[in-house]
């Protein structure tokens, strides 16, 4: 066996995956029944045993809304989330089973964690409700406080949130999900709160518990820095689609999106050069332009390189096309980053 195949959060490409979206829709009707947002509109993405997936992109693009739809705390519209290879059910009782083997930690512990409760009843609550069952739950509690980097476990049962730094809450939060041993862990900005130095703590936290116990991870956030420093693979999402995914080095490193090389420039450490500053905002998703939905600000076709290579209009018109969800290879929807790609060399 290579290894390639024996490093951290490597995974079998044949297996299935342990959480995926497939041609995941998620829409929302407005008040007045005449408009709808597609907040999530056509996705396809997987999580392997073991793997660590940086979700990324601007504010508002939809990606809390694909990580709760992920969950089952968001109905899709269309498309399915399937769980080791099985589609998700929406009754009670299948929900339940689901969100034992898939947990979220939420951006702002202090909001997720209640301030009449102790840290012991905050990590407890998640297993008594899962299992109906006390029996050996200190010793549950302690394990999950441990593996959560707060030790020893015990001089932390008694405590309450406001008695906690931003960095220990944050903890008691992933001990909360820890507890009931799930498979996948779905972190919406986890680090987001935190101070600079804390942040690290965290993020080296998530990959010691993908290292020693193979957790898998979906880690949604704007911080390109951070995806390049924790995740396996990065999916890149525009205004409800993936336009962007492969491994963190085939994304981060040599980007071939322009809204993927818009994101990087900002960075100090990329050495992208001057940073691309995107016109406008993103379209209103009730709203979605025709043919490549980024190309309103597109940087590529205002500059007339899209022209030169002959897809100008193909970018206003043509619709680049959904992503697979399999991490097997890099994949770009882009017209002009494929007629790159299909220039002869040399």
């Amino acid at each position: 066996m290579s290894a390639e195949a024996d490093a951290p959060g490597a995974t079998d490409a044949t297996a299935a995956p342990v959480l995926a979206a497939e041609g995941l829709e998620v829409a929302f009707t407005g008040r007045t029944g005449r408009s709808t947002a597609r907040a999530v509109d056509g996705v396809d993405l997987e999580i392997g045993a073991g793997e660590i997936v940086a979700l990324v992109g601007e504010s508002g693009c939809g990606k809390s809304t694909l990580a709760r739809a992920l969950l089952g705390l968001v109905r899709p519209s269309a498309g399915r989330v399937a769980f080791r290879g099985r589609g998700l059910g929406y009754r009670p009782r299948e929900l339940k089973e689901v969100r034992r083997r898939v947990q979220l930690v939420l951006q702002d512990p202090t909001g997720a964690l209640n301030p009449r409760h102790t840290v012991y009843e905050a990590v407890a609550e998640g297993r008594r409700i899962h299992s109906g069952s006390t029996a050996d739950e200190e010793e549950h509690v302690a394990e999950a406080l441990a593996r959560s980097g707060l030790r020893p476990p015990e001089r932390f049962f008694l405590r309450y949130p406001h008695e906690l730094s931003g960095g220990q809450r944050q903890r008691v939060a992933i001990a909360g999900a820890l507890v009931l041993q799930p498979e996948v862990i779905v972190a919406d900005e986890p680090v987001a709160s935190l101070d600079a130095s804390v942040r690290g703590e965290i993020l080296q936290l998530l990959l010691r518990l993908r290292d020693d116990h193979g957790l898998a991870a979906l880690v949604v956030t704007h911080d390109l820095g951070l995806a390049w420093n924790i995740a396996d693979r990065a999916a890149v999402m525009y205004l409800g689609r993936v336009v962007e995914t492969g491994t963190v080095e085939e994304v981060l490193a040599a980007p071939r999106h322009p809204y993927t090389k818009a994101l990087l420039s900002v960075l100090p450490e990329a050495g992208a050069g001057e940073p691309q500053i995107l016109a406008g905002e993103p379209p209103d998703p009730t709203r979605i332009p025709g043919g490549c939905r980024f190309h309103p600000r597109c940087p590529v076709l205002a500059s007339g390189a899209a022209q030169a290579a002959g897809v100008a209009e193909r970018c206003r018109s043509e619709d680049p096309g959904m992503l697979g969800g399999s991490g097997a290879a890099a994949q770009v929807a882009c017209h002009w980053a494929h007629a790159r790609e299909a220039e002869p060399t040399g």
